[in-house]
């Protein structure tokens, strides 16, 4: 056999198995049923990785998964919620239809339905937020519940395990969940004063391979939650780290969270008791049969307040992305404002439609976006989209002074949304998040003058802004990549 016919074979037998990994592959994406564009975009990148393509699907692909809601827990919750309807009916009257829509939809996506609170408290920046939520912790008497991304073992850090520990010790049940890839510094040397106080700790989808047949990596928690005796309830942006903290660190992110405190909090411990029996591989049949001697500590009655709110899920666990279509909601609801502030922005085209339509229709459209994020590819992805948007009448802002990372969105002076939950693909679809909404002026108004507040902070982006080629050709091959960010 001569070498010329040896190389022809060899390019033969390599053309078939290329093609036959490309069609296997092709066949596996496409049977996940998820949106063209995002299909296509994963069978193009990865038919240019020959079979290391096929690993990192396996590892970082898209999948369904199964994580059962604790029906007992739900039921007995919105049992407690009657006096909230009753509270609440003049407001819902007085309401437009579109927001009483709104109610309907968050409720149909995730199961959750519009509860109230007696006081709603809009946080700024990460030192506010770690001060309160420390007071509510300290104030505990009965449990502390919570559930974080991001838990690094620096000073905050530090400081809040001791606390935990403290309160632990003091006969406080005290349940830690955090995500084992946001949190993977935290270590069994650091958690081991937590653990002898009594305190319970779980990690959110292990990320050692061998622990599932088929690895969830790509599936993280993104969730903030901190539950105090049922009654008070913190969520938004803010991890614990000392990244979040000025008093640490001149640099640190501009961050919010929001508290909450009434009976809409049972809706935060309700998520949080579904995530940690999900975690943690305790039987949902054990646990419904506990909850009714748990319910009275756990889900306390509370008096109904005059704030309405809706806590509102999503995750890769339901396909309905209830945090995408409330977004979609209540930009397409708007009629005077909707002003968005996110770390990162990569919209699909629903969403994009949403907001240049609001535009023209003459809303006040804003977006606010760090000028420099922590991820490079994103940042160029979402400049790909500001020209469209100003064409569309989106007035665009940059924030300047260090790195944003708030997820608001305030719509009119009836509806406010803080939350975990980017404005992106992977917040929409990957992770499991969770969102405030506060239907009415109680969240709406500072959350307002805190958009406004941070212009101050930004600068516009032009239309005619200079670009040289290069950067306009990175921004548009970033984009190509939107449906996968």
């Amino acid at each position: 056999m001569t070498l010329p016919q040896l190389s022809s074979e060899w390019t033969t037998g390599l053309s078939l198995a290329w093609s036959a990994y490309i069609g296997v592959l092709s066949v596996w994406i496409v049977m996940q049923k998820r949106a063209p564009v995002s299909t296509m975009s994963w069978i193009l990148s990865l038919a240019l990785l020959p079979f290391a393509g096929f690993v990192i699907y396996y590892f970082l692909g898209p999948q369904r998964l199964k994580k059962q809601r604790l029906k007992r827990l739900r039921s007995s919750a919105g049992a407690r919620g009657d006096a909230d309807l009753a509270q609440l009916q003049g407001a819902a009257e007085r309401a437009p239809p579109a927001l009483r829509q709104m109610t309907a939809l968050g409720t149909a996506a995730c199961g959750l339905p519009v509860s109230s609170a007696t006081s709603v408290q809009l946080l700024s920046g990460g030192a506010q937020a770690f001060d309160r939520i420390f007071d509510a912790i300290r104030g505990a008497s009965d449990h502390v519940h919570l559930e974080y991304y991001i838990f690094e073992p620096d000073r905050i850090g530090t400081a809040l395990r001791d606390l935990l520990a403290e309160k632990s010790k003091q006969g406080v049940k005290v349940r830690l969940l955090v995500d084992a890839l946001g949190s993977k510094r935290l270590g069994s040397r650091f958690l081991a004063p937590l653990e002898a106080s009594g305190a319970e700790i779980a990690f959110f989808h292990d990320t050692r391979i061998g622990r599932r047949l088929r690895p969830v990596t790509n599936y993280r928690t993104h969730r903030k939650i901190v539950v105090c005796d049922g009654r008070i309830g913190f969520t938004g942006g803010v991890n614990i780290t000392d990244e979040e903290d000025r008093r640490t660190r001149p640099d640190a992110y501009h961050d919010v969270h929001v508290r909450i405190e009434g009976s809409a909090v049972r809706w935060l411990q309700t998520t949080f008791l579904e995530d940690w029996t999900y975690a943690t591989g305790e039987s949902v049949a054990d646990t419904d049969r506990t909850l009714p001697h748990l319910l009275p500590h756990l889900v306390p009655d509370e008096e109904a307040g005059d704030i309405p709110v809706q806590v509102v899920t999503s995750g890769p666990d339901n396909v309905l992305e209830p945090i995408h279509r409330m977004h979609l909601a209540a930009i397409n609801a708007s009629t005077s404002r909707a002003w968005l502030t996110t770390p990162y922005f990569v919209p699909g085209e629903p969403a994009l439609m949403a907001l240049t339509s609001a535009a023209l229709r003459g809303v006040d459209v804003r977006l606010l976006v760090p000028r420099r994020s922590d991820s490079f590819i994103v940042s160029a992805a979402a400049r790909s989209y500001f020209d469209e948007l100003i064409a569309a009448g989106v007035k665009v802002w940059e924030y300047k002074a260090r790195m944003l990372h708030s997820k608001t969105l305030v719509v009119d002076d009836s509806c406010a949304m803080v939350g975990t939950a980017n404005f992106d693909n992977r917040s929409f679809r990957l992770n499991f998040e969770v969102m405030a909404v506060v239907y009415g002026p109680a969240l709406a108004g500072p959350l307002a003058a805190q958009f406004e507040t941070d212009l101050l902070s930004a600068a516009p982006v032009r239309a005619n802004r200079p670009q040289n080629f290069l950067m306009r050709l990175l921004d548009a091959v970033a984009r190509l990549f939107s449906p996968l960010l």
